[in-house]
């Protein structure tokens, strides 16, 4: 387990490594954002002159180089438009971005596993048939038109929750949370069902797929014969061994839910990452765009790191493989 857990590690760092090569690169690709932080009409010695205070008169292996260093000591770089740094400014707006896909996450849980459970214990029932169907949809639908329909149904027509903003705020551990505050619970519930549409209907189909694979094993039908209660052999056996699988799966998306809230937190006017990001692009303001990829890539990584640890804690089957080949 140890020898593993250091291969894990290393293979992560230098995942992170490529990824900021390949940010670096491509930012550098799309565009000079000195065109669009001056005006025309400045004179070429001013342009020189911004050009060389922002770094980016150097060769690009340069620019990476100098980044690579600061990245080192826990400098991405400051911010072309806010002058402040990128890394502070990512910081600031994280935790609104994690409270929100955690929030989904939970949500897609919550719904998305009894659903898949029905869906699979009873595959032939026309209530089955609906869910399966209505979990094609929720793949289907954009999550920008299902926000706006969200506003529209309970915002504007029947004023049940607000449509924008994150509302009231609590600390905690230094942070300001939505969920400690019943009005911010109100502004989060939107935007959080806006985002989980597709993580419960992925949720949904895994557990049902999972309980269709896990009824027919014999250790399922040696439940049954023991004369252990339906109810039991469900929540003992076939649902523990479909979320197995499931926690790897959920892991990653944790991630995707986080890297691509950013549409959601535009739709419902959410003060996370995701807005910033959005800003940056449109200024082409470099620092903030690589802190904001690094971070996630660093999230990524971190969150496949962790589930793989938590998958061999909880199948036996992965502990006995890594026995062996330490025994080897």
């Amino acid at each position: 387990m140890t020898g593993w857990l250091i291969r894990r590690i290393g293979q992560a760092l230098l995942v992170v490594l490529v990824m900021t090569v390949i940010v670096f690169v491509g930012l550098h690709a799309i565009g000079n954002p000195v065109d669009i932080l001056i005006g025309q009409d400045v004179d070429q010695v001013d342009r020189a002159r911004i050009i060389a205070e922002l770094g980016l008169d150097k060769p690009l292996w340069q620019q990476y180089l100098a980044f690579l260093n600061g990245a080192l000591h826990g400098n991405l770089g400051k911010s072309f438009v806010y002058n402040e740094p990128a890394i502070q400014l990512i910081l600031q707006r994280l935790p609104a971005t994690l409270e929100l896909a955690f929030a989904a996450l939970i949500i897609a849980v919550a719904i998305g596993v009894p659903l898949g459970l029905v869906a699979g214990l009873y595959p032939g029932h026309p209530v089955s048939r609906l869910l399966m169907t209505g979990s094609v949809v929720g793949f289907s639908l954009p999550t920008f038109w299902v926000g706006l329909m969200l506003i529209m149904a309970f915002s504007v027509s029947l004023g049940w929750l607000p449509a924008s903003g994150r509302g009231e705020t609590a600390g905690f551990l230094g942070v300001q949370w939505s969920w400690l505050t019943a009005d911010g619970l109100r502004h989060l519930l939107l935007p959080a069902l806006n985002l989980s549409l597709f993580k419960l209907s992925l949720v949904l189909r895994l557990t049902s797929a999972g309980v269709r694979e896990v009824l027919p094993q014999d250790f399922v039908k040696f439940a049954r014969a023991k004369g252990l209660s339906p109810l039991r052999v469900v929540l003992a056996h076939v649902l523990r061994n479909t979320l197995i699988p499931l926690v790897t799966v959920l892991g990653l998306e944790l991630g995707s839910t986080i890297a691509f809230a950013v549409v959601t937190e535009s739709i419902f006017a959410w003060p996370g990452a995701g807005k910033l990001i959005l800003d940056s692009i449109n200024t082409l303001d470099r620092p903030v765009i690589v802190s904001y990829l690094i971070v996630v890539v660093c999230l990524f990584v971190s969150l496949n790191l962790i589930v793989d640890v938590l998958y061999r804690l909880l199948d036996p089957r992965v502990r006995a493989a890594d026995g062996m080949e330490a025994a080897a």
